[in-house]
């Protein structure tokens, strides 16, 4: 419910276009994450392609959890995860435990990081990408009974890291503005 629908007063009840506008602004973070997740998966012909899924994930989940997280509750970014877990074909709970701590960490720094500038966003996001990669890496040696090679957890952590900045700028601007239920 947008701000000005929640304000003491009288007011016509909003219409059946409005209701829908806000909803669709308060849905914009969940789609557009689900949305480029399945993008990843699209037969694109790029190397290393599987790779992009978690990183474009950890990604969506630190920035919305930033600057809107009451759009994007933990049962949704475990819908996220549970799709991670899917479309990545990891061990299930993996991708689920790995964005919900995510969102925890965005959740904890949002104060500290509100007052700083878009570099302190990003460098507390490659501290996190890097710690999700190796829980990822982790976590999936542990429930697959299997010792797995570094190298990707590595490549996953600079790839999410590269990533974060492209998509920051779009959401930014989504953010102030398709993604604002105040402005419905």
């Amino acid at each position: 419910m947008a701000a000005i629908d929640r304000r003491p007063g009288i007011r016509p009840r909003a219409s059946l276009g409005r209701r829908l506008d806000v909803m669709a602004r308060v849905g914009f973070p969940a789609c557009t994450t689900v949305l480029l997740m399945l993008l990843t998966q699209a037969p694109l012909d790029i190397p290393e392609q599987a790779a992009l899924l978690p990183a474009v994930a950890l990604s969506c989940v630190w920035f919305w959890s930033l600057f809107r997280p009451g759009n994007l509750p933990p049962p949704v970014v475990f819908g996220i995860g549970l799709l991670l877990d899917l479309l990545g074909y990891l061990p299930l709970g993996v991708g689920i435990f790995t964005l919900l701590a995510v969102q925890a960490a965005a959740l904890g720094m949002r104060r500290p990081l509100s007052r700083r500038g878009f570099f302190w966003m990003w460098g507390a996001f490659t501290a996190v990408a890097a710690g999700a990669s190796l829980l990822i890496w982790l976590l999936s040696m542990l429930l697959m009974f299997h010792l797995l090679a570094p190298y990707p957890a590595i490549f996953v952590a600079a790839l999410s890291i590269a990533v974060f900045p492209l998509l920051a700028v779009p959401f930014a601007a989504a953010h102030r503005s398709v993604a604002d239920p105040d402005r419905a």
